[in-house]
Formats: C-alpha cells, sequence, structure tokens
C-alpha cells in the first residue's frame, strides 16, 4: 500500500510534485505513516500519539528542531530528519545583509526617503560603520555560523567565536558585532538576556538568525533605549510571527520577517531533502542519513 504523508502546510509546488509522486498525501496527521512538518507546528507528545502508533517518521522542514520534542519520538521509535547543509550560505548571506544594513543605515535611510522627508546631501549626512576591522562574535560555530564569519571576513571583519565550552561573558565585551547561530535549547533560551546586553558595548549591535527566544527581547527593547548598545538587527523574534512592539518603533533596529533561508532555490532543497527523508524510511527501509533521533 502507498505510504500516507501529512504536510503541514504549504510548500513550492516542485516538492509537492515530488512528494504526490511517492505517497498518499492525507489531510490530518492521524493515521500518516509520515508527516512533513514546517517550523510552524508543534510535534509533540501529545500530537504524535494523536498521529498513531504507524507513524514512523516526521521530516522537519528546517535545520531547526525545536518545535520537536526529540525525547518524545525517540520513546515512540519514531525518525525525526531535518534539512541541515543545504541552507547554510543562504542563511549566512541574509545575516551578513541585515548586519550590514544595520550598520551602513539602509534600511533608516529607506524609511527616511519613503516619509518624503526633506534631505540634502552633505559630508556630515546619515554617517554609519564599515564591518571593516570590526570584531564578529559568532555566538554558535556551526555550519552556518562558521559561513557567517566566512562572508564577513571578506569586508574586514575579524572573527571570534563562542561555542558551548567558551567565556561567552568575556567575550561580550570585546565584540563589535555580536551574531547568534545557535540552537535553541533549554540552556541557549534567553541566552542574551540584560545581563548579557549590558557586558557588550555600547557601541556594539546584535544581530540574531538562530532562534528568536535566544534573546529576550523586552530586555533588549530596554537596552537600545537606554544605549546599552548601539543596535539590533533580527531575522526572527521570540513570539513569532509577533515582534515587540518598541522594536517596530526604532531607526537603530533592522526587522525581517524569518528570512534566512528564503530564496526558492533554498527552500525548494530543503525540501527535497525531506522528501528524501520520508522515501529512506518508508519506501526503502533505511534510516536516513539527515535524521537526528
Amino acid at each position: 500500500m502507498t505510504p500516507r504523508v501529512h504536510v503541514t502546510g504549504p510548500v513550492p509546488a516542485r516538492v509537492a510534485a515530488e512528494l504526490e509522486r511517492d505517497f498518499a498525501l492525507v489531510d490530518e496527521a492521524r493515521g500518516a505513516d509520515g508527516i512533513l512538518s514546517l517550523l510552524s507546528t508543534t510535534v509533540d507528545g501529545a500530537y504524535l500519539d494523536a498521529a498513531g502508533p504507524q507513524l514512523r517518521i516526521v521530516a522537519n522542514y528546517g535545520v531547526g528542531v525545536d518545535n520537536v520534542d526529540l525525547d518524545a519520538a525517540a520513546a515512540r521509535s519514531i525518525v525525526i530528519a531535518n534539512t541541515p547543509d543545504v541552507l547554510t550560505r543562504t542563511t549566512a548571506e541574509l545575516a551578513v545583509s541585515i548586519m550590514l544594513a544595520l550598520l551602513r543605515r539602509v534600511a533608516e535611510g529607506d524609511r527616511m526617503l519613503r516619509r518624503r522627508e526633506a534631505w540634502r546631501f552633505s559630508l556630515e549626512f546619515m554617517l554609519g560603520e564599515s564591518l571593516d576591522g570590526k570584531t564578529l562574535l559568532v555566538v554558535g560555530p556551526g555550519r552556518i555560523g562558521r559561513e557567517t564569519a566566512r562572508l564577513a571576513e571578506a569586508f574586514g571583519a575579524r572573527p571570534v567565536y563562542a561555542g558551548r565550552r567558551d567565556p561567552l561573558d568575556e567575550l561580550l565585551g570585546e565584540a563589535d558585532v555580536v551574531s547568534l547561530h545557535c540552537p535553541l535549547t533549554p540552556e541557549t533560551h534567553h541566552l542574551i538576556d540584560a545581563a548579557a546586553l549590558a557586558r557588550m558595548k555600547p557601541t556594539a549591535i546584535l544581530v540574531n538568525t538562530a532562534r528568536g527566544p535566544v534573546v529576550d527581547e523586552a530586555a533588549l527593547a530596554d537596552a537600545l533605549r537606554a544605549g546599552t548598545i548601539a543596535g539590533a538587527a533580527l531575522d526572527v523574534f521570540e513570539r513569532e510571527p509577533a515582534v515587540t512592539e518598541e522594536l517596530l518603533t526604532m531607526e537603530n533596529v533592522v526587522l525581517t520577517p524569518h528570512l534566512g533561508s528564503a530564496t526558492r532555490r533554498t527552500r525548494e532543497a530543503m525540501g527535497l531533502l525531506a522528501v528524501g527523508a520520508l522515501r529512506a524510511v518508508l519506501l526503502e527501509g533505511r534510516r536516513p542519513e539527515n535524521a537526528v533521533v
């Protein structure tokens, strides 16, 4: 019998065609043999139980799996797969893009022109900062963090890294740019809180393309208002899709709506990798290489 697969949200047409070729697509998780889950779907024990004991794999459409209860899946012998590697370059590009947009005041200038404010070129008008010569602290030196560092080096930045065993408190005080690339875990929830922000230079900026709850958004808004740090560029948010209201009013903040992997080629590649994991388990009876549980 053709395996039944439930997809928790819309996917690119190319990915949908690949799914339809090999699987019977069903409208709900109950009774499905496999699930392709978007990051907006919480896959916990209750969700897995509701799907039923026949469920064999959940392929998560993203590299992060913080929306999945891995222990609950392991206890039920359900394979969990993610989509690593294929989004590394794209997400790193976005991190550097919003970093530069903040430093060079690109978004601020765009907003000013759209408000039709009077302006005239002068040598002191809207001066920003260069990435050249800046110390870039990469928090979470995995694939995306190291690619971000590599791209930033082309602009003259000097990368340093903070992993699980590195003294983050000390490094925060040395950095001109703090770029977050760590997974969301109980240990990294609110990793950047009021105390961490207070350790940063008043001229430093914070960039987050990891997961929103790594940053305490209320504490960030307070720090920006008080001048504790100079600015922030955020692609992810603590209560996504909601954004802390005060951040929306600040000129020294660049905001993008979770665009890290948002190119068509990357999103299709992610989907095809997820489809490959479904095929491996449901059609070939093997564990996919991109399995995390």
